[in-house]
């Protein structure tokens, strides 16, 4: 009888979704531009992006619908760290022989080690940390933009806006990247401030992305050899630490690093830590597939 492992993997503006064979060679893939996080409408827009791609991904592998009675499936889902909202989703009518859903990380990281031991950071607009060391598991973090994701671009967007605006009302020195921020806002703290309220639309505060907008500039400015970015880097990188060296006390012997934002930090986490620090093996969406067979043996 054959038997089929689906992978999703659930973002905050996309969901993509793969099917494989038992030996996991890719037999189809597709993706909606669509936001999956399981916080978005309690689940709804979730449902509504993975229930699309069903039919797509087994009509680009050319398998009858009817064979997700034989699929084992494994989500990944951006917003799944809440247990209840897990359950709940997971509780949802598909059509799959098996289903377990994760948080997002979860699929991050089986796919950073292939399924064996070994932690992974996320760092992006976001940031959190899971690891599997001797058969336990160990998350930290994700606990969201407004009471944590300290590692987050988001985070440092938002720092680096307060010490432009403390540049400006003469509180501390100012350099090339403070007067860049403020530029941008038409070297209004009025403006600055009336944004963070009502965001580049109308009506709604900014978000993590928005602040995570300013990383480049910061990026920017940092090679440069700008001494505020040259502080916010630090002060990302003491971020870091927390997490590394958490890790590390329980027994991490590698921590792969994933996000975009921690893309463009390897090379000064590398500096800092060493061989600990790891390149990712596979992409997350593979994690999924592989958590899926490790799960749901055929």
């Amino acid at each position: 009888m054959a038997h089929y492992y689906l992978g999703v993997d659930g973002g905050g503006t996309k969901c993509r979704m793969r099917l494989t064979d038992v030996e996991l060679n890719t037999l189809g893939e597709a993706v909606t531009e669509k936001p999956s996080n399981l916080q978005v409408r309690e689940g709804v827009a979730a449902y509504e992006a993975v229930s699309e791609l069903i039919g797509k991904v087994y009509a680009a592998a050319d398998i009858d619908l009817a064979e997700t009675a034989r699929t084992s499936a494994c989500f990944g889902m951006a917003g799944a760290r809440l247990g209840s909202a897990r359950a709940a989703f997971e509780a949802r009518d598909f059509p799959f022989a098996n289903l377990k859903v994760f948080d997002d990380i979860d699929i991050a990281r089986a796919g950073a080690h292939e399924g064996g031991d070994g932690a992974v950071l996320i760092i992006g607009t976001g940031s959190a940390g899971l690891g599997i060391m001797d058969g336990k598991r160990f998350q930290v973090g994700g606990w969201g933009f407004h009471v944590g994701d300290t590692m987050a671009g988001a985070i440092l967007g938002r720092e680096l806006l307060r010490r432009s605006l403390l540049a400006h009302d003469g509180l501390i020195p100012s350099s090339p990247l403070t007067e860049a921020v403020m530029s941008h806002f038409n070297n209004s703290p009025d403006a600055l401030m009336a944004w963070s309220f009502n965001g580049p639309g109308i009506g709604r505060p900014a978000r993590p992305a928005d602040y995570g907008e300013f990383v480049p500039l910061f990026f920017e400015h940092f090679e440069a050899g700008d001494a505020v970015a040259k502080d916010l880097m630090q002060f990302e990188l003491l971020a870091i630490d927390q997490y590394v060296h958490w890790f590390m006390a329980r027994g991490a012997k590698s921590i792969a690093i994933v996000g975009g934002f921690g893309r463009r930090l390897m090379p000064h986490i590398t500096e800092r830590y060493g061989d600990i620090i790891v390149e990712p093996k596979a992409e997350p969406l593979a994690g999924a597939v592989i958590l899926a067979k490790q799960l749901f043996p055929a």
